[in-house]
This record gives structure tokens, sequence and C-alpha cells, in this order.
């Protein structure tokens, strides 16, 4: 799998008394770019302002929606998107749990064409995030899959190939195909949220049955007199951050 450019961070000996790292770029996102026989990625990656080397951080993995593709390497975390981002780098949620946040992009839409298939911007995806967790002290324990609306097309996806790959995962109005892979991923901790006027909303509540048929205990939130914008409220519920965080895998 071909690396990414690494930024080098400091060697640090064992007997230093500080392992503490000031990145370059830290406390904001920086622009990257993916490249593999699979094509090219753009991403944004928000590095902590300072993190520890001796300590392992929480990844939270946005899969923007269609609002956010594209290939400017921009909009995946503005506009519409920013609710899903930004929430985690808030400076008061950062002090209490840091964490590392991956954004990457993608013009094709991202959820699988077949049932048993991952599709090429996926498996970049999880390119990425060896190549990233490789090169930072990221916790494989505590990686988090999010993504709204057609990004939740991409985290069902994920999850139900590879939930061993992720702690928890959550859903904001999310385009679901194959809910019959339920299954797949009976023991990943899930939350959905939907509009009961999204005509997504009819899949979504499948999906959550088909889950807990395959005995998983997924989360459902459902707006009452709501519709497919959902991601503001979605991103204020208070039990959110303190839910995902504590899932380990």
């Amino acid at each position: 799998m071909p690396a990414i450019a690494p930024v080098t961070t400091p060697a640090v000996s064992p007997m230093t008394p500080s392992r503490i790292v000031r990145p370059p770029g830290g406390g904001e996102f920086t622009a990257r770019m993916h490249s593999s026989p699979e094509g090219t990625m753009p991403y944004r990656l928000y590095l902590p302002a300072e993190y520890d080397l001796a300590k392992r951080y929480p990844l939270i993995v946005w899969l923007h929606g269609a609002g956010g593709s594209g290939n400017d390497n921009k909009r995946q975390i503005e506009g519409d998107q920013t609710a899903g981002t930004h929430h985690w780098i808030d400076a008061k949620r950062q002090a209490a749990q840091p964490a590392f946040v991956l954004v990457p992009q993608t013009a094709q839409g991202w959820g699988s064409s077949t049932i048993s298939d991952l599709t090429p911007p996926l498996r970049m995806v999880l390119q990425i995030l060896d190549a990233v967790s490789a090169e930072y002290p990221i916790d494989p324990q505590r990686v988090y899959l999010l993504g709204q609306s057609m990004g939740g097309s991409g985290v069902w996806s994920l999850a139900t190939h590879h939930p061993e790959r992720f702690a928890a995962a959550v859903f904001v109005c999310p385009v679901i195909y194959f809910y019959v892979r339920a299954p797949k991923a009976s023991g990943l901790p899930m939350w959905f949220f939907v509009g009961d006027r999204d005509g997504l909303a009819e899949t979504v509540r499948g999906t959550v049955a088909a889950l807990a048929k395959a005995g998983n205990t997924p989360r459902f939130t459902e707006y009452a007199g709501a519709g497919h914008d959902i991601w503001t409220r979605v991103f204020k519920e208070p039990e959110l951050p303190t839910w995902l965080f504590a899932q380990t895998r």
C-alpha cells in the first residue's frame, strides 16, 4: 500500500521526561492527499494542538454527505458538513477529550454498489486510516466512524465489511444499502438519527430492526416533524460525545 508522505515528529528517547509534541498545523485541519492504485483522495486531518507520544488518542472518521463531494479538499469540512466535523475540534471538547479527526473527500459517492464489495473510495479510506494510524499515536481500540446522508452509506459499508476496525458508528440521516448485511455488524455499537419526515426514515427503521434481530442493540433517535436536515440538532445532543468516547473495541 503506497504510503502518505509523513509529517515527521521529533524523535524522543523513552528516558526523556517530556514526550509532548506540538506539531505544525496543530489545532486545525490540515490538507493532505493520498495516492494509491485505487486513485487519489484528498483529505483533511485535524491534529490536536499538542499530544503526548506516550499516550494513544481516539480518531474520529467523518464521511461527508453529497454537500461535501468533490476534490477541492474544502467542501467536506464546510457548509452542511461543519456540524459533523467541527463539533469534535471545539477547544473545550478537545481539552476534555483530545482526539484526531480524519475527513476524506470523494467525488464518486461512498456506498457499495454490490452487497459483497467495498467501493474504491472506501478502500482508500481504509488505506488512509492505516497510514494515519502508523504516523500518529492513534488508539486502535477507539476509532469512531461517523457519516451524514450519503456518507451514511459508506459508514454502513465499512461497518458491515470491517466491524473489527471500529469501536462505534454514528449515522446522521443516512442513506443505507443492503441492510440485510446487519448480522455482519451485530457486535458494533451504533447510533442512528433520522427525521420522521425524511424519505429515508423507513429504510433507517428497517436497518435498526434488522440489527436488533441480529442481536445488536442500536440506539435510535427519530425527530418528530423533521426532514433530512437534522445535523445541527444531532450535534447538539449532549449525550453523543459521552456515549461515543465510552465505546472501545
